[in-house]
């Protein structure tokens, strides 16, 4: 298997994502970093820092060199990052004197982290549209189901019933809540880097500033005003979001692993896997895959935040350890949602199954109903304890629970269903993701 399963001939339909594993290729990086390198010639012609004739050519040049990314592994290998020799390969290129201009009062991270917004806006930008389709699919779902009862469970036990349609809502919810926050997230990590040497914009002189400007707008990207080789916030950020995003689609994964366990069955999954061995086995799959993926990007996520850490101007070992781990963060955050959406297209709720899972263990599970009616005309103490004794022998035998309690109680007045709040906050979600 490769370091990244996602690079991997077998393993890439299972874990990765092809969208978005193309802009983080190293033709990716490299395109992305000529574009930045040809931008920044322009905009330094147009406002006469370089020659406009130089700016010309190394522009028009930007978009055409075709320059081999292992022929930089050996200038990358030494000198710690790849900027150095794509500009020398660059200008060999050209071949003229013009290109002595290219890369003008700039550092390697300015082109790297410049490059890195442009490859990360489209990567972010896949993703929301998914997070559009994932949130509609889960709205019809919890809409659609909002009435249907099921068995609520805490610690693994049978607690009181809710409807399938509210536990839809509890994966979405935190869904919504990453789109929401989607844009305020990926705004200070979609910025243009332009500090030079040591983040002071020294090389270009009072035109510096202007230039970032410039070149911001060229790139459509936002101008941060100041240099941010040592602020890691943005990418961060990007990275706690994914790791956020990916925890909650890995709860809906934890979900569907246990309602479609044997003895359980409350609901189908279209998609199923087999097994080598035993032809009866449905295995999910894929939903295997979201926990799987959420425990890789949480842990990836907690090397990004101690990135944080940079020292004085520049640091080459948490800068490199951002390299390590945020392309894995991209990748394995668009094929959770890429398999989320798949799934959710998917799902089929079993009706029988959950009415049987209801009324398992004598109906115990309307303990909680039953005594807060009691508790109508008797202290809520003596009411527990009452209930607490007639599940204790509903399940030695006999009637169950409702049953038992009627025959005790002959005045005492049940709900036929107690789903409480599920309903409605089925139905609210569905309305708040379709909003």
């Amino acid at each position: 298997m490769p370091a990244s399963p996602a690079d991997s001939a077998i393993y890439r339909d299972l874990l990765g994502d092809p969208e978005i594993a193309a802009l983080f290729t190293d033709s990716a990086e490299l395109r992305a970093m000529l574009v930045v390198e040809g931008a920044l010639a322009k905009v330094q012609g147009d406002l006469g820092v370089i020659p406009e004739d130089a700016a010309t050519a190394i522009h028009a040049a930007s978009l055409e060199v075709q320059l081999d990314p292992a022929a930089l592994a050996e200038a990358t290998g030494q000198n710690g990052v790849p900027v150095p020799g794509l500009v020398a390969a660059f200008r060999e290129a050209m071949g003229t004197p013009e290109a002595q201009y290219l890369h003008w009062g700039a550092t390697s991270q300015d082109i790297m982290d410049t490059g890195q917004a442009l490859r990360l806006r489209q990567a972010f930008g896949l993703c929301e549209d998914r997070l559009g389709l994932l949130l509609a699919r889960l709205a019809d779902l919890a809409e659609t189901y909002a009435e249907l009862p099921m068995a609520a469970r805490t610690y693994g036990q049978a607690a009181v019933p809710t409807s399938f349609g509210a536990v839809v809502a509890g994966w979405g919810r935190p869904v919504l809540a990453a789109k929401t926050a989607l844009p305020g997230v990926t705004a200070p990590a979609m910025c243009v880097s332009l500090g030079g040497a040591a983040g002071t914009l020294s090389a270009m002189g009072e035109a510096g500033p202007e230039v970032r400007r410039a070149l911001a707008q060229a790139l459509g990207l936002s101008d941060p005003g100041t240099s941010w080789h040592t602020d890691r916030t943005g990418v961060a950020g990007l990275s706690s979001w994914a790791a956020g995003l990916a925890g909650a689609l890995g709860k809906m994964g934890e979900d569907l692993i246990l309602m479609t366990q044997t003895g359980i069955g409350e609901v189908r999954l279209r998609q199923s896997g087999g097994s080598s061995t035993m032809p009866q086995k449905a295995n999910p799959v894929l939903p295997s895959v979201l926990v799987a993926i959420a425990r890789q990007v949480q842990a990836l996520d907690g090397v990004m935040q101690g990135a944080r850490l940079h020292r004085q101007q520049r640091d080459g070992a948490a800068w490199i350890s951002e390299w390590m781990n945020l392309p894995q963060i991209c990748i394995l955050t668009g094929r959770a949602l890429a398999i989320a959406q798949t799934l959710s297209t998917g799902i089929k709720p079993v009706p029988d199954a959950m009415t049987q899972n209801l009324e398992a263990g004598a109906g115990a599970i309307h303990a909680e109903a039953i005594t807060f009616a009691l508790a109508r005309t008797m202290p809520r103490p003596d009411a527990a304890r009452a209930v607490a004794s007639m599940v204790q022998k509903a399940q030695e035998g006999g009637a169950d629970l409702r049953t038992r309690a009627k025959s005790v109680y002959p005045d005492l007045i049940l709900p036929e269903r107690s789903l409480g709040t599920a309903p409605t906050e089925a139905r609210a979600f569905a309305t708040a993701a379709r909003g």
